[in-house]
């Protein structure tokens, strides 16, 4: 647990939500909605809500996923752009904040450095750091919503290049653009192959000289239509709610499909995909050298393009791949280990995200601090262990949204049975500590793989496993009771624990 001066405690709340992104905002709206005697507060790091969508500024910066299902089920997506830009989530969330009066329970510039848990008055006393004035405040809260994702929002991550203080250029990452950065009429380089960069090559070659992406591993991209036509025709024809809801069944239904169809039939998945590359691209590119993966369609996640743009950008010569790796940083650019030259003006480093589990809160526990390697996540959403504390952690193969929705309405309906019978505290615990665990994500991508020993771990069977699967989790969550044998919950008079 972090040292920090003692500290009077300003304020008792009933929930206490970290972070003002999609999920904490979906989480503040739910509580509203299913349980609204509950006293609670939104802290924020950052200066303004949105998350992501506030805090990256890279040239076009957009959703993978498509909006009618990255959006809230209860708030309709009514923009054009079911794939969309950053500016127009961003309007959505801060929209969404406005109609349910979330905004006054927000407080930015508030940062948690540390929570310990105290079973006998059953309860979490917090350590807060004000980020624009340095000071301390400790708050106290029966429970913590975790709603920060799981990458850190200062920095991002780049390998070391070699030379790479030779370069007279510019280099950035996406994670820290640069509002002055002026990159017409320049040659660009950027280092990556996954989404942000599949983004940055289109959205920049308009304006740049030439855009070159240079890539270590080719990923797997496919071209989506920005607009929905059958979205559009729904809502025009059912009315925006019922016409959203239909959508938002078809693209869940479509999701999941794809995924599997991936999953069983890889050679066919990665057939198809190259055919629809070579389609999109020009006649004798060599699809096979620059988006033929090693690795099965899935074991990463897609990228999409909308509209094929990245495509488009090839197609017309402003923009061109390169499959290589770095053997270091020259004067005017990078020799590749190959020999050959890449020359750029502005180099950005696209090479992915720092994870940091739970927003980098220190936990104790009665004392005891909390090692999130020993922990095991109990539907997704709790540690084992852990008393009165959840997590929103979304999908890595579907829309984030979908599964932070699903875990918030569990939440409520979680708190309703405390109350209902008298609870205080709430501890899930597995039946066999024996039990065989993994990583808390089966995912290959490279930001998650570096981090993986540094978090929470799965189980092997439910409720322990980490489902990665809606109408899986839409039995788990919605459909199913609160109750199970593994999750034990006492009363603050007594330490003696009961299950449910």
């Amino acid at each position: 647990m972090l040292e920090v001066p003692d500290q009077p405690v300003l304020e008792h709340l009933d929930v206490l939500i970290v972070g003002a992104g999609i999920s904490g905002i979906g989480a503040a709206r739910y509580l509203t909605v299913e349980s609204p005697s509950k006293r609670f507060a939104i802290l924020e790091a950052r200066e303004a809500s949105g998350g992501t969508w506030d805090l990256f500024r890279y040239p076009g910066i957009r959703s993978d996923s498509d909006l009618h299902t990255f959006g809230y089920e209860f708030k309709p997506w009514r923009d054009e752009q079911s794939i969309a830009d950053a500016p127009r989530i961003l309007a959505y969330l801060r929209e969404t904040a406005t109609e349910h009066d979330l905004d006054r329970h927000i407080r930015y510039r508030h940062r948690v450095l540390g929570a310990s848990w105290s079973t006998g008055e059953a309860r979490w006393t917090v350590d807060v750091e004000r980020t624009d004035t340095g000071e301390r405040v400790r708050l106290a809260a029966r429970w913590i919503f975790c709603a920060g994702g799981y990458y850190r929002y200062d920095e991002g991550y780049t390998p070391t290049f070699e030379g790479q203080d030779r370069f007279a250029g510019t280099v950035v990452h996406p994670q820290a653009w640069p509002e002055d950065l002026d990159y017409a009429g320049k040659r660009v380089l950027v280092i990556g192959s996954g989404a942000t960069a599949v983004t940055l090559v289109p959205a920049m070659a308009g304006a740049a000289a030439h855009v070159t992406m240079l890539q270590r591993t080719p990923t797997y991209i496919l071209p989506v239509p920005r607009k929905d036509a059958l979205a559009d025709a729904l809502k025009r024809y059912l009315g925006q709610q019922r016409g959203y809801a239909w959508t938002r069944r078809k693209n869940i239904v479509q999701q999941q499909l794809i995924w599997r169809f991936c999953q069983r039939y890889p050679r066919a998945a990665r057939r198809l995909i190259r055919r629809i590359n070579a389609k999109y691209l020009p006649v004798g590119y060599p699809v096979d050298e620059h988006f033929n993966p090693p690795y099965d369609p899935w074991d990463q996640r897609l990228c999409i393009v909308p509209d094929g743009d990245l495509f488009r950008a090839i197609r017309q010569g402003s923009a061109a791949v390169v499959t290589d790796r770095v053997a270091t940083f020259t004067e005017t650019g990078v020799l590749l280990e190959s020999g050959r030259e890449l020359e750029a003006d502005v180099i950005v480093t696209a090479t992915g995200l720092n994870v940091q589990a739970l927003g980098g809160i220190a936990l104790s526990v009665d004392g005891a601090a909390v090692h999130l390697p020993d922990t095991v996540a109990y539907k997704g959403m709790m540690l084992s262990g852990v008393p009165n504390f959840a997590y929103a952690i979304g999908y890595t193969n579907s829309s984030w949204t979908l599964k932070v929705g699903l875990l918030c309405e569990h939440f409520c309906r979680l708190l309703a049975h405390m109350d209902a019978h008298g609870y205080d505290i709430c501890r899930p615990e597995p039946a066999d500590p024996d039990m065989p665990t993994r990583p808390l994500l089966d995912f290959g991508a490279g930001y998650i793989q570096r981090a993986v020993d540094l978090l929470p771990r799965q189980g092997d069977r439910m409720p322990w496993r980490t489902s990665m699967n809606y109408q899986a989790d839409v039995r788990l969550l919605r459909a199913a009771g609160v109750a199970d044998p593994e999750l034990h919950f006492a009363r603050a008079a007594t330490t003696a624990q009961v299950a449910a």
